[in-house]
């Protein structure tokens, strides 16, 4: 049976080459504005708070982890954030720990933060597929890589950066699939918790090449076409033909960027009727033609 979350998974090759431990004491608050890179936090010990885009603040403890596979602008703060809101600068302590607000005073977070990478190219189709913001609690599983992770940040062992590395791949795909529906913004992981969502999601990952309708996957799903495309727009976060277009067009650059085959053959594969409605829509999608995608370096 196809796995839509491993394919979105394995096409988007994620990786986590930077982490560090930052604790905080007293009252704090560091903000960041970023191009997009994907965030991901684990509270050690402790507590704090956390606010990223449009959502809400939300409060951190021992044994949470999230992640934004999109991150633009986020601010994290201690439960009281200073009452002038200005960021803190880091301090970096000599066992390698880096400090926020008070210094000689025991802390009252301590966490583990860091950014991951999606080594695809052109990874940004794929991301709108994955939710806004992940929330992971009292995930046993996750927390022991999260220990793993740190003490392996602290430690000096032999291959270390390898080690580490490995842990955080592994730590970025169980932090995405063990996320409940009700921890997850609209995407792909609540579409999946949903029975009926995702039977048509499957569908479209093990047919891509099926020339679908709004119509089909409603009746895929046991659904009115008018509860599915709602339900499913509203629990995806987009609707069911821009899911299925953006998952065509991912297939297809896997498939250019692997070179072997003719825009004839590809075209066919993820659905399209003729090499010309394949160039434009993917011309559409990506920014540049298709034959050209495949040349570059």
């Amino acid at each position: 049976m196809i796995d839509p979350f491993s394919e979105v998974v394995m096409l988007l090759q994620p990786g986590a080459p930077f982490s560090k431990i930052v604790s905080g004491a007293g009252a704090w608050r560091v903000s960041r504005e970023e191009s997009g890179q994907v965030f991901y936090c684990a509270i050690l010990e402790g507590a704090c708070l956390i606010q990223a885009d449009e959502h809400e603040p939300i409060t951190l403890q021992e044994g949470d982890f999230v992640l934004i596979p999109s991150a633009h602008n986020f601010a994290m703060s201690s439960l009281e954030p200073p009452p002038d809101g200005v960021d803190a600068a880091p301090v970096a302590l000599p066992d390698g720990e880096f400090r926020l607000g008070v210094l000689d005073v025991p802390p009252d977070v301590r966490s583990l933060v860091g950014y991951c990478v999606f080594g695809a190219p052109d990874a940004a189709l794929l991301v709108p597929l994955l939710p806004q913001l992940v929330l992971a609690r009292g995930e046993s599983r996750l927390m022991t890589l999260v220990q793993l992770v740190g003490e392996e940040c602290r430690a000096r062992r032999p291959a270390r950066d390898v080690v580490l590395a490995r842990l955080l791949e592994v730590l970025l795909v169980e932090a995405l699939r063990t996320t409940s529906e009700s921890a997850a913004s609209p995407g792909l992981l609540r579409g999946l918790a949903d029975e009926r969502l995702s039977v048509s999601i499957r569908r479209m990952h093990e047919m891509p090449a099926r020339r679908w309708t709004v119509a089909q996957l409603a009746t895929e799903a046991a659904l009115s076409r008018s509860a599915f495309f709602e339900r499913f727009s509203r629990i995806m976060g987009t609707t069911p033909m821009e899911y299925l277009s953006a998952w065509r067009m991912a297939l297809a650059k896997d498939l250019l960027l692997r070179g072997g085959r003719g825009l004839a053959d590809i075209a066919e594969r993820v659905g399209y009727s003729s090499v010309n409605t394949f160039s434009v829509a993917f011309t559409r999608h990506v920014g540049v033609p298709p034959g050209r995608y495949a040349r570059r370096p």
